[in-house]
């Protein structure tokens, strides 16, 4: 039986010793509920110093007398950082990871039939703490509080203390493997399996079953029916398992199981046989304001992000393992895993990697059960080769998971090599160089699998806010990494550095305590770079990276402009005149399933109304226009030059002329604002259309993760993503202005009721305050001087669960 705990928590930012007492005062106390941050932060420019602390939470709960044979047990999801637990005034155990879960048996501290004090010192001073990530600087901040879920299990005296399930292939049976860890285990102990399949439940027949190394060990053959997990095909089945002594049940343990081969050759990433590049992105469990304090569905949009509108298959959890919330909605979308242990670079004394051994340890055993985990990430990232150390690492996690190889994100080449595959972050690529490295130039072993982990990031970070040249130099660097690649037959695949723009410390950055390497926002809304992932899905897509100003470039040069789509061909208009059709073969980029398109026709037909150009002068006056349109006079390739005398000297078109055919068909200087219209085709059908011109005046435009909130184990989250848009629904980039954002009903905000977009785009939060009830609605309402009002109304249901 479980009890969620996550309500009428009691929090001090300051911990002292008189409050362990259980008649300690907890007057000044503050209310809060889990999860929680020690300190909602600003948007940007604050002390990261403010959420360091030695803090305290306590909880006072009722167990009934019925319970008193039972076994109690106290779970934290996750702690950051250090914790120390007491019970009614007695310590219990402390905890040195942020990053995984650690459980109590309380029994022998708890009174029953009475109030039971449950106090948690949580210590997130940096400077203070010898566990992973700390002991030196780290590109990532690492806020405090108790952040995940909080529950309460009570069990009988013989009970799973751990199930662990995987699957091997035999011909054409598939065996579902079993290995539980049993309280009390005793020979009298035996178990018995259920599968649930879409014609109800079916128990399985145990092959096997002998007691191994102290786990309660069997094997079953699941009925043919079973299909595998994959990213197109995320098949997952519960499976029961039932313990019993002296055919009495003790104990029963439900897992969300998915069976599939995943494994790294010396040729790539294999998936139930089938060959497969990863493409993903390296994400942060950080939000603004709240820090790493989200429940489930901030965990599962950012899962959907990812797969649905990224049209991504892989993530990796940088840099330590992320919520279970998370990864359990990327094994039901099929999102490809690889997490990590935690740290950043530094590798710290004996004590320090002790813990970061028994990091390890817990990693693997809380979540092995995900099919979406295909790799464990056993080395400090980043850091220097530490042989003792990680051969101990990997150690740890083959003996806890015969069925996933190892990895080690490094940032250096010919590395010691102790794991299954190199993981190598590759930032070779500055917009000149070649995409990224062959697989020989860096890795020590070349029958092991190669995979890049991470690319981009710091070498070319970029602001929503940034001008348009900057913003598509960006996206370009993203598609020239993921095209070569592509091309590379045995890298695996690539994780761009990163999914979202996050807060960090004040030695990386702009500055202002936020790292722009993220192709989203911190808001998660897209920049320029999204597009080119986005591009690469099944889902119709259209952008164009210029908003056809030509005043946002030096010299008023056009420069360069893509269009981004996985159409078939695209139809561009100018003033409902066609100028050209590009086909997705005009791309450079050869190896990508859709890459970005260049523009390089802004004339088209409309020459034709210069009655007085024969067709071979026509061509030639479009010819020049477009390159003085991209590269401006000065920039303009030899041959174009030389076009553009002979039709000044030969055809004797004047300057002035020339001048005014480039401020009619290019410039549009005085005319008209033109209207640029563009088309994305699909098997002969418009699928989407994209417009381009001059705003009349701007919109909000907002987006809700949700159209109602969910209460169940704790309250609920919704994100709303605010953009300014034109009457055509783009992003206005430079909209940068101020909105109130006031809330009714029983809700709060997460963060100011003043704030401002940037780069056109922003966001905001709202939570589900504990008054809540079923039926209830909330109403937000934001302001914008120049825009109409938005108003959006947001019901409330809610889901019983149980609580102490």
């Amino acid at each position: 039986m479980r009890f969620y705990l996550n309500n009428n928590w009691l929090f001090s930012p300051a911990f002292t010793e008189d409050i362990v007492n259980p008649l300690a005062s907890v007057e000044g106390m503050e209310q809060v509920r889990i999860p929680h941050t020690v300190k909602e932060m600003p948007y940007n420019y604050f002390d990261e110093g403010i959420y360091q602390m030695l803090s305290a939470y306590r909880k006072s709960i009722f167990i009934e007398k019925k319970y008193e044979n039972k076994r109690i047990l106290l779970t934290f999801d996750a702690v950051a950082h250090v914790a120390k637990l007491y019970i009614n005034g007695e310590y219990v155990m402390s905890h040195n990871s942020g990053y995984t879960a650690f459980t109590a048996d309380i029994t022998d501290y708890v009174r029953f039939d009475a109030e039971n004090i449950i106090l948690l010192s949580v210590d997130s001073r940096e400077d203070k703490i010898n566990v992973p990530p700390f002991g030196k600087v780290i590109d990532y901040m690492t806020y405090g509080g108790i952040y995940r879920d909080v529950y309460l299990d009570i069990k009988n005296p013989v009970y799973i203390k751990n199930n662990f399930l995987y699957s091997t292939f035999e011909s054409d049976r598939i065996i579902l493997n079993t290995e539980l860890e049993v309280e009390t285990l005793r020979e009298s102990v035996t178990a018995r399996q259920f599968i649930e399949t879409e014609d109800g439940e079916v128990e399985l027949s145990i092959e096997t079953d002998k007691i191994k190394d102290g786990k309660l060990c069997f094997k079953c053959v699941v009925p043919k029916m079973i299909k595998r997990w994959d990213v197109e095909s995320p098949k997952l089945y519960n499976i029961r398992t039932e313990i019993f002594e002296n055919n009495i049940l003790c104990d029963e343990s439900l897992v969300k199981f998915g069976f599939r081969e995943a494994v790294f050759k010396k040729d790539g990433f294999y998936l139930n046989g089938k060959k497969l590049k990863i493409r993903g992105l390296d994400r942060h469990q950080c939000y603004p304001y709240a820090g790493y304090a989200m429940p489930k569905s901030m965990q599962v949009m950012d899962a959907d992000i990812l797969k649905y509108e990224l049209s991504l298959n892989a993530v990796r959890t940088s840099h330590y393992p992320d919520s279970h919330d998370f990864i359990g909605r990327c094994d039901e979308i099929g999102l490809l895993v690889f997490t990590e242990m935690p740290g950043w670079q530094h590798i710290g004394d004996k004590e320090w990697q002790d813990v970061a051994c028994e990091n390890v340890k817990e990693m693997v055993t809380e979540y092995r059960n995900h099919p979406s985990i295909i790799l464990w990430g056993v080395r400090i990232n980043e850091s220097v080769d530490c042989d003792d150390f990680y051969m101990r690492t990997n150690e740890i996690a083959h003996s806890l998971d015969k069925t996933r190889q190892t990895g080690g994100v490094r940032n250096f080449k010919k590395s010691h090599l102790f794991e299954d595959v190199y993981t190598y972050n590759d930032f070779s690529h500055n917009g000149k160089t070649p995409g990224c490295e062959p697989k020989k130039n860096v890795t020590s072993d070349m029958e092991k699998g190669y995979l890049i982990t991470e690319y981009n990031g710091h070498m070319y970070p970029t602001k929503a806010f940034d001008q348009e040249d900057r913003r598509l130099e960006h996206a370009l660097r993203h598609a020239r990494v993921l095209d070569a690649v592509a091309k590379e037959t045995d890298i695996a695949g690539s994780f761009g550095w990163c999914m979202a723009d996050y807060n960090t410390h004040r030695d990386f950055g702009s500055g202002d305590r936020i790292c722009y390497h993220g192709v989203l926002d911190m808001f998660r809304n897209e920049k320029m770079a999204a597009h080119v992932y986005s591009s690469q899905g099944d889902d119709d897509f259209l952008e164009i990276s210029s908003t056809m100003d030509i005043g946002e470039h030096p010299e008023c040069n056009r420069g360069e402009t893509y269009i981004f789509t996985n159409a078939d061909e695209v139809n561009v208009y100018k003033d409902d005149v066609k100028i050209t059709t590009y086909k997705k073969s005009q791309t450079p980029f050869k190896n990508l399933k859709h890459g970005p398109i260049p523009i390089n026709d802004f004339v088209g037909d409309a020459l034709l109304n210069e009655k007085d150009f024969s067709h071979k002068t026509r061509e030639d006056v479009k010819k020049v226009l477009n390159a003085y349109a991209m590269y401006g006079f000065g920039g303009m390739p030899k041959k174009v030059m030389l076009t553009a005398a002979k039709l000044m000297f030969i055809k004797h078109i004047s300057m002035e002329r020339d001048i005014g055919l480039y401020t009619k068909y290019v410039g549009n200087w005085g005319e008209k604002a033109p209207v640029y219209k563009y088309e994305a085709v699909k098997a002969g059908k418009i699928v989407k259309t994209c417009v381009k011109t001059i705003t009349e005046g701007p919109a909000l435009r907002v987006s809700p993760s949700n159209d109602s909130f969910y209460i169940d184990k704790t309250y609920d989250v919704v994100a709303l993503r605010i953009k300014a848009v034109d009457e055509y629904g783009n992003v206005l980039p430079f909209f940068n202005e101020p909105i109130t954002i006031s809330v009714s009903g029983p809700v709060e905000l997460i963060g100011p009721n003043i704030t401002t977009l940037r780069g056109g785009m922003g966001g905001t939060y709202l939570r589900t305050l504990p008054d809540a009830k079923e039926g209830d609605s909330a109403v937000v309402t934001i302001i914008n001087a120049q825009t109409e009002t938005v108003r959006l109304e947001f019901m409330i249901h809610k889901e019983e669960v149980k609580e102490l």
